[in-house]
């Protein structure tokens, strides 16, 4: 049946949504590239709760959506941002994520890794308080025998007068680090409160700094991931990373050439756009562990243009996009977010990110999505 989509120009237009998924199932285990989706958190719809109070969590659905990832061969990257981090989700509930997510992926047999940051801070904080707070979510990731990954800090970023702190607080986690960790370089375009982040608005100094970081430490740094949504700056980047240091991309703008390669090296993934792109994701990345570069472009660059979609500015607000296609394709009963964020986004977004993820073909059952949207469109008012 015609679904009649509202655009940003106050007009309706007919869309006949497809009727048959993608036939994506899970296979073998990635053999030349690292792949991590960072997972989105489902929300309890029941709870009475506000913006303001503790997130709660449906946790059977929540777990259930990371054995979903790990059937299809991909790693969890966990407490990142796309579990709203510091947008609704405080550091108590993300302690309580990263422990249960790390159980799990012990009896799935899945990758995982599990972001450390500084988020239990709700004031201005000096330079020691942001290190002790570092250092007590590293000892909870650290505890659950995930991957650690050292998030950007806000309080760093308030606190820092320069490089030379960043590289004194990196400096003395990475000295303690059990084992070898992902640092993650976060772009203001996600979070307006990072800007200037390794002590330079001048992204070439901030570069220069990270790298020393890097360099002091190259036997405890497993990658880097990157989000800055700047494809060339990737590749320099990751051409000066030490030899044994990876690059796991964080561009979800990019990401096929990135992952694809060039004749100097690639990038390996950590991305919050391969949580609705899962599936299609790994059949992809399988293509191109049989070194079809070409087949594996083919599966994944029609994906782009969903994903800028999705994270197109205000770029923090991504994350109910990607909830919002977990509703579509049944991976959650409901669309509620932690902290009231499924309003974030207004009805043509989601009409456009629909309309997208459907001509992919990413709905396992396009007909429950088809239902779906359209109550959502008569929620809103669309009653035809």
């Amino acid at each position: 049946m015609t679904l009649h989509l509202p655009d940003a120009h106050d007009t309706l237009r007919a869309y006949e949504p497809r009727t048959e998924p993608l036939a994506l199932t899970p296979g073998a285990p990635f053999t030349s590239r690292t792949v991590f989706s960072a997972a989105h958190v489902v929300a309890d719809p029941y709870a009475d709760t506000t913006p303001d109070s503790p997130a709660a969590v449906d946790w059977d659905a929540t777990l259930a959506f990371r054995r979903h990832l790990w059937s299809h061969g991909l790693g969890v990257a966990e407490a990142m941002d796309t579990a709203q981090r510091g947008m609704g989700l405080d550091w108590a509930g993300a302690a309580e994520l990263i422990r249960r997510s790390a159980a799990e992926a012990k009896a799935a047999g899945g990758r995982i890794a599990c972001g450390v940051g500084t988020d239990q801070l709700t004031g201005p904080a000096n330079l020691t308080e942001v290190r002790a707070a570092y250092e007590e979510q590293l000892a909870v990731v650290e505890e659950s025998g995930a991957q650690a990954i050292l998030m950007a800090s806000r309080a760093l970023a308030a606190a820092a007068r320069g490089p030379e702190d960043y590289l004194e607080v990196y400096g003395h986690l990475l000295r303690q680090a059990a084992e070898p960790v992902i640092l993650h370089w976060l772009g203001p375009m996600f979070d307006p409160a990072l800007e200037g982040y390794w002590g330079s608005s001048d992204l070439d100094a901030a570069t220069d700094t990270f790298l020393d970081v890097i360099a002091a430490h190259p036997d405890k740094v497993d990658g880097i991931k990157v989000s800055l949504l700047e494809a060339q700056r990737e590749i320099d980047l990751r051409r000066r990373l030490p030899k044994g240091v990876r690059c796991y991309t964080g561009d979800d703008f990019h990401y096929p050439e990135l992952i694809a390669g060039d004749e100097q090296g690639f990038s390996h993934a950590l991305l919050g756009i391969f949580d609705p792109l899962g599936p299609l994701a790994a059949q992809a990345v399988r293509v191109l562990d049989t070194g079809d570069r070409e087949g594996f472009r083919a599966l994944l660059d029609p994906t782009v243009g969903l994903s800028r979609h999705l994270f197109q500015a205000p770029t923090r607000f991504y994350k109910t996009g990607v909830v919002f296609l977990a509703w579509l394709a049944g991976h959650q009963s409901h669309f509620t977010m932690v902290g009231g964020l499924q309003s974030a986004r207004s009805l043509p977004h989601f009409a456009r990110a629909y309309e997208l993820a459907d001509t992919l073909g990413l709905f396992p059952d396009p007909k429950r999505a088809e239902e779906r949207m359209r109550n959502l469109l008569s929620l809103y008012g669309v009653d035809r």
